[in-house]
């Protein structure tokens, strides 16, 4: 036996450094192939590699005569463009990466990006939700899935994952990112990353990954979106930079700037984030690109007086690609001309573009990505079906009680009320890459699919939600003035069994551009809402959203909440699954549900005050007229069954800096339903050279149980877990005590404590 362990582990070692040893051997052989690319380009060939243009006309036709159009088919003839988006289809991509490849001197390809966020056909839950799944394999699926279906059509980038951390429910972009807490951001970020790169770029099913936006565009005042951000380098450190920090890890390829200022330096000229912190101290050798025009709105934000001082602040500050700026291309060679800035700077962006290319392989066959078999490999059967699993395990359970939930399939009349029931648009989310319009389940759909009586089943709309349905870059226009449906929603609930009520959010209320001072139903649901529950208290209400809603009266008085945010294609099997039982729902919030707007931002890790506590007068903190507390908290979701917490044990009461802090709690399944459970760890260190959050997510595991099995779960916690950005600008584990909790959410959980030496 111990000869065969000892055979494992050296095949073990001789594999990896085999594995290690090509990777080095490949790395080298790509940097020598820069190399000498680069040394052969003239300046303005450089410039051109940093120059990314959208697609202004359809690339399989010619660009209209004497047009800007014709002017960038000059430039990309001419080696000027080294990047486009918004080109998409196999046909287009082709043609376009032939314009580059066949009329310039050293045949350098285009890299063809595009915003792929949760899936390019075949759509995915919008992020947010996969992030309730608390499932990273769920996450990495998603973009595995996107990638396949966006190599397929042509593209090798996506701008996606948005690791964006935000505690703010106003800001529309929370749809696109993981929530409020890091470390569940983290675990997210590097997921996707994995998923859209797959164990090697050159494959013909990855894509480039690009994680954004660097930084804290999440911490916008107030909500609105562009907004300035003005946080503390604690912030940065310990809640923003660790989902970029962990895309990094796992070897993304780009990233991009935010649009916002960090104490009053826009990030996309912010030396400090790009030279010190990600190329420096990180060791990022991928390219960084600006968020649209970003460059150019560093004249708006009033740090550059024109486009050209707004390129010297970009280059300097390591800026790589100018996406849609014109900065670079007008103004670079100039620079280098008047010695403002060195040509190294070039050569150092340049060759960052240059090895992203290499390692895609568009060197070997530029077009590569549009040889596959793109209706073959979009919007397949699997796909579907992938789609359909991971947007079960993103559905969130808010309240049950009375056991309404699931409902039966057979001898129950059930009323389906509301615009979003039958609404095959909304489910597919914003950001929606090139979904068909229109082409989700519904979620009468998902019931009538299952329902094996469909006369059992009657749908009333209600009122029109929304007056028209827009274009991605219009505002909704919400119906304020006609409540009809009302009276006859009304009519059928009387009658009805159950209520299944769809509300919430058209897919296009939230995304970018879309904050909202306002996070309650809009409309006449809340109407529409009160009056069903006036006539059948027996209501389940599916909220369909983008982002945390004010839904207190809900909360308080409809008996069935079931969180589906906006699941995608296959949205109402999905939905469906969960509200007849064939899938028992174990999704946890990645984001805390406000009381009201006014609680706005809200977040579970946050610092306690000098006056934290309730003292019986007036001064302490707290609002006069609403609780501290959230509706729904962090980590917050029920199950069909109940699980029960007991027999908390910790290794050591105190460990020193290289030992190893096992903690185990046995974890019951105490109903009659098979299920799943998200086992939480927080840890509060109490005193610290700076304040220490009251509570932060340290680590989880999900686990299966069937009904009355018990499970003892195992944590693993050392020095490092506990590290953070401290009062000495340095990241380490400070000695003293700590408390930590285990348990179903943030606010609940046996508690422990231990101390670090």
């Amino acid at each position: 036996m111990l000869k065969q362990l000892l055979f494992g582990a050296m095949f073990t070692l001789v594999v990896f450094g085999g594995v290690q040893a090509q990777e080095k051997q490949k790395t080298t052989a790509i940097e020598k192939k820069v190399d000498e690319l680069l040394s052969k380009m003239t300046l303005d060939e450089k410039i051109g590699q940093l120059n990314q243009y959208t697609s202004r006309w359809e690339m399989t036709g010619p660009a209209p005569a004497g047009s800007s159009e014709q002017e960038m088919l000059d430039q990309i003839k001419s080696g000027m463009v080294g990047s486009m988006l918004n080109v998409t289809g196999a046909d287009a991509t082709l043609k376009a990466q032939k314009l580059a490849v066949e009329n310039t001197r050293l045949g350098i390809p285009m890299i063809f990006g595009y915003d792929v966020v949760h899936g390019y056909k075949t759509m995915f839950p919008i992020p947010l939700a996969t992030a309730s799944s608390w499932d990273a394999s769920a996450a990495e699926l998603s973009a595995h899935i996107a990638a396949v279906e966006t190599a397929a059509s042509g593209i090798h980038w996506t701008f996606a994952p948005m690791v964006d951390i935000s505690r703010d429910a106003r800001w529309g972009r929370v749809m696109e990112g993981a929530g409020e807490d890091p470390y569940l951001g983290s675990v997210m970020s590097a997921a996707q990353v994995r998923g859209f790169q797959g164990s090697d770029l050159i494959l013909e099913n990855t894509i480039a990954a690009c994680a954004k936006h660097f930084a804290a565009y999440g911490f916008a005042e107030a909500g609105r979106d562009y907004n300035t951000v003005d946080i503390s380098e604690y912030t940065l450190q310990n809640v923003v930079l660790p989902p970029f920090h962990a895309a990094v890890d796992a070897g993304v390829a780009t990233l991009m700037n935010s649009f916002n200022v960090i104490g009053g330096v826009p990030s996309t000229s912010n030396p400090h984030l790009l030279r010190d912190m990600l190329k420096g101290a990180w060791g990022f050798d991928g390219f960084v690109v600006s968020d649209w025009n970003s460059i150019g709105e560093l004249h708006n934000h009033g740090v550059a007086a024109d486009l050209k001082e707004a390129a010297y602040l970009a280059i300097k500050a390591g800026s790589d690609m100018d996406m849609e700026g014109y900065a670079y291309i007008d103004h670079l060679k100039e620079l280098v001309e008047e010695g403002r800035i060195d040509e190294a700077l070039i050569d150092d962006a340049t060759r960052r573009v240059l090895r992203i290319k290499y390692e895609l392989g568009l060197f070997d066959d530029p077009y590569k990505y549009s040889k596959l078999d793109e209706e073959g490999l979009v919007l397949s059967e699997e796909h579907l079906a992938a789609a359909r699993e991971v947007a079960k395990k993103s559905i969130v359970l808010l309240k049950n009680e009375n056991h309404l939930l699931p409902l039966k399939k057979a001898g129950q009349k059930i009323a389906v009320i509301g615009d979003l029931a039958d609404d095959k648009d909304s489910p597919l989310g914003s950001w929606r890459a090139q979904a068909v319009t229109g082409s989700a389940v519904s979620l009468l759909e998902g019931i009538t699919n299952v329902i094996t009586d469909n006369s059992a089943v009657v749908f009333e709309r209600g009122p029109v939600f929304v007056s028209n349905t827009p274009a991605f870059q219009q505002h909704l226009q919400y119906n304020e003035t006609d409540p009809s449906g009302i009276e006859a929603a009304v009519e059928l609930a009387k009658k009805m069994d159950v209520v299944v009520m769809a509300l919430g959010e058209n897919c296009f209320q939230t995304g970018e551009g879309r904050s909202q001072t306002d996070i309650s139903l809009k409309g006449y649901q809340q109407e529409l809402l009160e009056a069903v529950y006036a006539v059948n208290k027996n209501v389940v209400v599916v909220l369909m959203n983008g982002r945390p809603l004010v839904i207190d009266w809900m909360a308080e008085n409809v008996p069935a909440i079931v969180e589906a945010w906006q699941l995608g294609s296959e949205a109402g099997n999905a939905i469906a699954d969960v509200l007849f039982g064939d899938y028992n729902p174990a999704g946890k919030l990645p984001m805390s549900f406000p009381r009201s707007v006014g609680q706005c931002p809200i977040y579970y890790n946050h610092f306690s005050t000098g006056r934290a506590d309730d003292t019986g007068t007036v001064f302490w903190s707290h609002y006069t007229d609403e609780s501290n507390e959230p509706l729904f908290p962090f980590g917050y979701g029920l199950s069909y069954t109940s699980f029960d917490y007991s027999d908390l044990q910790l290794s050591a009461n105190e460990i020193s800096a290289n030992q190893k802090l096992n903690v185990r709690v046995t974890v019951k399944n105490t109903g009659d339903v098979d299920g799943e459970e998200v086992v939480q760890l927080y840890v509060h260190d109490l005193y610290g050279s700076i304040a220490r959050p009251v509570k932060e997510l340290k680590g989880y595991k999900k686990i299966f149980l069937k009904a009355g099995e018990s499970q003892t779960v195992t944590f693993e916690l050392d020095s490092d877990d506990l590290k953070f950005f401290t009062a000495w600008k340095v990241w380490e584990a400070e000695p003293g005590d700590f408390n930590l909790w285990v348990g179903t959410n943030s606010q609940t959980g046996l508690k422990g404590a231990f101390k670090l030496k």
